[in-house]
């Protein structure tokens, strides 16, 4: 008689690895081009289109991962989204991602943004422009409107209760709406309060 097989077993570590199996960049180069062409759509919006590229197209972060990454990046020095850059190509890549990803949001953009200017210089009083970034300008507040509504969403994830997180959120927009408080107070303020409130409730 021949032995009896082996029963299969479920390896208890699969659940660890799930993140691994997830979408992420396949090179360097693929880092590099990508932030290219986001840093390309990103101009008025850029939170609107970096929201969607890496986590509803690209979907290297979940919608969890980039509300903290983002986060991090605002209360850094800098601008925001050449931050967050950092943070998304060190995790994949290192030391090497980092300085990837963040070339490929500054180079194109660089060389368009000069000839911008130049352009502005020389046409900016023209009637026609001063409509063309009005209504640009609409269309930007618009995207980034929709785009929190969409990270909205994600409270119903957070450790904290809604009645808890809503009125943190709407007091943030108010504190930057209508009062026009500098964000790093706002940030330093509800964000430390929310951090605590937190670390309160996760702790044993």
């Amino acid at each position: 008689m021949h032995p009896p097989l082996p029963s299969p077993t479920v390896n208890a570590a699969s659940s660890d690895t799930e993140p691994a199996l997830r979408p992420r960049p396949a090179s360097l180069a693929d880092l590099f081009f990508s932030f290219t062409w986001l840093a390309l759509q990103g101009f008025g919006g850029v939170l609107a289109v970096v929201q969607r590229e890496l986590v509803e197209r690209k979907r290297w972060l979940t919608q969890e991962e980039f509300l903290e990454d983002w986060a991090v990046a605002q209360i850094m020095p800098g601008p925001n989204v050449a931050n967050l850059s950092l943070m998304v190509g060190g995790r994949y890549f290192g030391l090497k991602g980092a300085l990837t990803a963040l070339a490929g949001m500054l180079a194109a953009p660089l060389v368009i943004v000069l000839i911008l200017g130049v352009l502005y210089t020389r046409f900016g009083a023209h009637p026609q422009v001063i409509g063309a970034l009005r209504g640009m300008a609409a269309v930007s507040a618009g995207m980034i409107g929709a785009t929190g509504l969409k990270l909205a969403a994600a409270l119903n994830k957070h450790p904290l209760p809604l009645w808890l997180t809503v009125p943190i959120s709407v007091l943030g927009v108010l504190m930057v709406a209508i009062l026009h408080w500098p964000l790093f107070y706002i940030l330093l303020g509800l964000g430390g309060l929310g951090c605590v409130l937190t670390y309160q409730k996760l702790a044993p």
